[in-house]
């Protein structure tokens, strides 16, 4: 796949893949991700519990979509008020996993530590869940061991990768589905995560999945485009574009 990787976020709990997206290990591919993060917590959770690992665009990315606005303090009483900036908000835990390796690649050491809270406020949220008991990412892991078993293009030494990026992202996007709605995971006690999560009652065979009306309205989409742009446009920037503009 040469410089094209497939980024994943998943609700532990349910095993629910809530995106799986491909392209460039870029901030803006980053930010893409946690957007669908964030608007998937719209109306539920104000604020996740994410752990994530190392790559440095995740911490500009959680910031742009979660960030709140900071007010400087003044070095003086008066005169003009300090540019503000972003800052993350209370409630929400971030965990970073560190991997160490040698020249060779071979795994030396694990390190963790804290992005936004604490790390005894974020593993107590850990065993809280039930989905371990330290800063981890080993759920993730497990997801791309089964991604690549099941993906020929995804396998690291093949002769059947993609040349094109958008057949690739069609079809991970169908195994994502199928992942979600068709496939029991053995850690479910026979549910789907669709069931998990409550979007199921029962599960789906591959017929129900491919005969299943998933069209909607253009004006559907524009709403759903809006509300994902929205997400992504950090409070810094809304605040730049509502700023009353001088009057003389």
């Amino acid at each position: 796949m040469g410089r094209t990787w497939a980024h994943a976020a998943l609700e532990v709990k349910s095993r629910f893949l809530i995106d799986l997206r491909v392209g460039p290990r870029t901030l803006e591919t980053t930010v893409a991700l946690v957007t669908s993060v964030g608007v998937c917590c719209l109306g539920f959770l104000k604020y996740p519990l994410l752990l994530v690992d190392d790559h440095a665009p995740y911490r500009s990315a959680i910031l742009q979509v979660f960030g709140q606005i900071k007010y400087r303090r003044r070095r003086r009483r008066h005169g003009r008020k300090c540019h503000p900036g972003l800052k993350l908000p209370l409630g929400l835990l971030v965990g970073i996993v560190k991997k160490v390796r040698d020249e060779s690649g071979n795994l030396l050491k694990v390190s963790r530590k804290a992005f936004a809270g604490t790390v005894k406020q974020i593993e107590a949220q850990i065993r809280k869940l039930g989905i371990g008991t330290r800063i981890n990412t080993s759920h993730l892991e497990r997801l791309n061991g089964t991604l690549r078993g099941q993906q020929a293009r995804l396998a690291r030494r093949t002769q059947n990768g993609s040349r094109r990026t958008d057949l690739l992202e069609k079809c991970i996007h169908i195994w994502r589905d199928l992942y979600n709605w068709v496939r029991i995971h053995g850690s479910l006690q026979g549910q789907t995560p669709a069931m998990a999560l409550g979007l199921a009652d029962h599960v789906w065979s591959v017929v129900e999945y491919v005969c299943d009306p998933v069209h909607v309205s253009d004006l559907q989409r524009q709403e759903w485009l809006e509300q994902r742009n929205g997400v992504s446009e950090s409070a810094l920037d809304v605040y730049e574009r509502k700023k009353a503009l001088p009057t003389s």
